[in-house]
């Protein structure tokens, strides 16, 4: 297994920098080849900037603005801070029986129940995470706490969960500031093997995963975005996307609902500086999708699970240039050509004032 030998990144003399190698990622048990020399190469297609949409607070023709008509004649209420509503066409479904076939283990389905719901994060159509106020993203924080732990209630709901989808690269429908909230019956297959992982470390360390990581990356250093009394906002040493990132929680907790009140302006502060960062990139209204991972809510203690989130950014070298699996990645395994270091470097090296409001 590759390990960091500290800033220089070597490995018995090779300077992990340069030379193309792979990488372990201990949460998905799987290797990530990264080429860092690729960098190098020539690049002929066009580097741009995408001029931001005239800001508007209000839009009379926006399903999600406060008063306006959804799906189905529905109305929004005239709300003036988050708004929650049950999604208009959602994935899953809370009302289905279970159902299931299975044919010699080879065509195999299985009904799957849950809810769907949408969080408007702000009533003014221009706002994102990163232009919204400290107090304003400490509400959105409050909001997804109480979501995670009404929705954890339901008796067949095992995993909850809560992400954002920015920009229409990443998929996102409409952009007024938002994200989603699924409640599923089972765990999906993403934090099933992350926790398989937790649960493996634990069982033959004795400590928690991500703790152990997080003192190592508080250690080095390196790959440390910014940081506050409770989070840490790090490019994870095995990272895939351009400027991919986690944000940790310092203290274990397992979910949303443990946070104590400074922790959850904590995590507000560290979302806000690090998006912040991520529009001052290149200037953009810059694309993720993003997510918190806590424990399952199935009625099982896990002492194993350690709360996190993940950016997933697909730009690679300006606003129009990004970065998808592709070719050998679809065929074989993850690749990046940028290095955690690297991008950790230039997230870091940013300003905390939004570009748009002057550095």
């Amino acid at each position: 297994m590759l390990t960091a030998a500290g800033p220089k990144q070597n490995m018995n003399g090779i300077d992990l920098r340069t030379t193309p190698h792979r990488r372990w990622n201990p949460l998905l048990r799987e290797w990530v080849l990264v080429s860092p020399h690729r960098t190098q190469r020539p690049w002929l297609g066009k580097v741009d900037k995408t001029a931001p949409a005239p800001a508007i607070e209000y839009d009379p023709e926006c399903y999600l603005c406060p008063g306006n008509v959804r799906a189905e004649g529905l109305r929004n209420p005239a709300y003036t801070e988050t708004f929650v509503f049950d999604n208009d066409y959602p994935a899953m479904l809370p009302n289905v029986d279970s159902n299931e076939m299975d044919e010699a283990g080879l065509i195999v389905a299985r009904v799957e129940r849950g809810i769907c719901r949408v969080v408007c994060f702000s009533p003014r159509h221009d706002l994102t995470i990163p232009r919204m106020q400290q107090d304003e993203v400490r509400r959105v924080v409050e909001v997804w706490t109480q979501q995670y732990k009404e929705l954890g209630e339901v008796p067949w709901v095992k995993h909850v969960q809560i992400f954002e989808n920015r920009g229409a690269l990443m998929g996102a429908s409409n952009p007024h500031p938002h994200g989603q909230i699924w409640a599923n019956g089972e765990v999906p297959n993403i934090p099933v093997r992350e926790q398989a992982a937790m649960r493996a470390f634990l069982a033959g360390n004795g400590k928690c995963l991500l703790c152990e990581y997080l003192r190592l990356e508080i250690k080095d250093g390196e790959r440390i975005v910014c940081e506050n009394e409770g989070f840490v906002a790090l490019v994870p040493y095995w990272a895939v996307w351009p400027f991919e990132t986690m944000i940790l929680s310092r203290r274990h907790t397992a979910s949303l609902v443990e946070l104590e009140g400074k922790e959850q302006s904590a995590l507000a502060d560290i979302l806000r500086r690090l998006t912040i960062r991520f529009d001052n990139l290149f200037e953009t209204a810059f694309p993720y999708s993003m997510g918190f991972h806590q424990e399952p809510t199935d009625g099982e203690n896990h002492p194993e699970f350690h709360f996190h989130a993940h950016y997933f950014p697909p730009l690679l070298r300006s606003a129009t240039v990004q970065k998808f699996m592709v070719g050998y990645e679809l065929l074989a395994g993850p690749q990046r050509d940028i290095t955690a270091e690297g991008a950790a470097a230039r997230l870091r090296n940013l300003s905390e004032t939004h570009y748009l409001d002057g550095h």
